[in-house]
């Protein structure tokens, strides 16, 4: 962690506005988190196994630009309005906005084009599709603009953040062109696993801090949060996700509890990290760094993709979906 001091403000040097901020408040690199549509590909696919044949990978191509452009949209908005906060965060104070390397106008203007042309390339791929990105939108105006401004409410930033988890899962599902209804629990457990990473997410920002006041500064809901705070809201929100994916796998797909082992070690993995020096659970576009982790994330990730499409009915008979009947 480090100390509380002053030591990491910077004298301030403005630079002239330019191309090369315009387009890093675009963000371009946090496109990896659209890794969380494939779930919902992959789940439509396996419980509409007829759309398998149907689907065109263009198709889904077109759809993660159109979802990117809605992200670098929301990017822009949380650029321009958190620029006066990230001015007290040791990293963040280098941005392009408080350095001066952005006309806030044509930031402004970034933030319109971005959001009308994924909605556009949405509608054209599925109305479906579209109506998630317009709710992934509002989720961000919410998030960000006061006097709503979710972002500074404790408890309440942390569900804001996490709800696009599941948003990125309804995409994935609509660009299968699926016609099953999305399956709720699993977009709950979804949400809640969301709601996970982002706390610790919270947790690893406020221990780097390591100061209250500046912390505040930085963000508002650190007023409220402690780390006993942040631990006790990250066991609710693991506890919810897999209590959710549970009554999705005893309803849906039994296989998928041979995963549980992967899942736990992927989760502590994470919880670890929110605890080291500097750690990159702040910064999740950059885990791909770690190979503890990733290697963790992968092994999940290939155990559920094939139990998703693997029958195993010996499962059914171990875990009756109901309990014998004793006379």
């Amino acid at each position: 962690m480090l100390a509380a001091s002053n030591s990491y403000i910077p004298i301030w040097r403005f630079d002239l506005p330019s191309l090369a901020g315009h387009l890093k408040i675009l963000r371009v690199s946090h496109w990896v988190k659209n890794v969380f549509v494939l779930p919902g590909v992959l789940v439509a696919l396996a419980l509409d196994r007829g759309r398998l044949t149907a689907l065109l990978p263009l198709h889904v191509l077109w759809g993660l630009l159109a979802i990117g452009l809605v992200a670098s949209s929301n990017y822009v908005l949380n650029e321009i309005l958190d620029s006066d906060s990230d001015r007290a965060h040791p990293v963040k104070c280098h941005r392009p906005i408080p350095m001066g390397q952005v006309s806030v106008p044509l930031a402004w203007l970034q933030w319109i084009v971005c959001a009308l042309c994924g909605m556009a390339l949405g509608a054209a791929l599925d109305w479906h599709l579209a109506g998630v990105l317009a709710v992934f939108w509002l989720m961000a105006c919410v998030y960000n603009v006061r006097p709503l401004r979710a972002k500074d409410r404790p408890y309440l930033d942390v569900l804001l953040e996490g709800f696009n988890n599941p948003l990125r899962m309804l995409a994935g599902w609509y660009l299968t062109g699926s016609e099953a209804l999305p399956v709720l629990s699993l977009l709950f457990s979804y949400w809640m696993a969301g709601c996970y990473f982002m706390a610790v997410k919270r947790l690893a920002e406020y221990r780097m801090i390591a100061n209250p006041q500046r912390s505040a500064a930085y963000r508002k809901s650190f007023e409220w949060y402690t780390e006993p705070r942040l631990l006790v809201s990250i066991l609710f929100y693991a506890t919810c996700s897999m209590l959710f994916f549970g009554a999705f796998l005893m309803r849906y797909r039994m296989e998928m509890v041979l995963s549980f082992p992967l899942v736990a070690i992927v989760m502590a993995a994470y919880l670890h990290m929110g605890f080291e020096p500097d750690s990159a659970a702040q910064r999740p576009e950059k885990l791909y760094r770690d190979p503890l982790l990733m290697t963790a994330i992968a092994a999940c990730g290939l155990v559920m993709g094939l139990l998703l499409f693997v029958d195993i009915p010996l499962l059914y008979r171990v875990f009756p979906p109901t309990s014998p009947r004793w006379p």
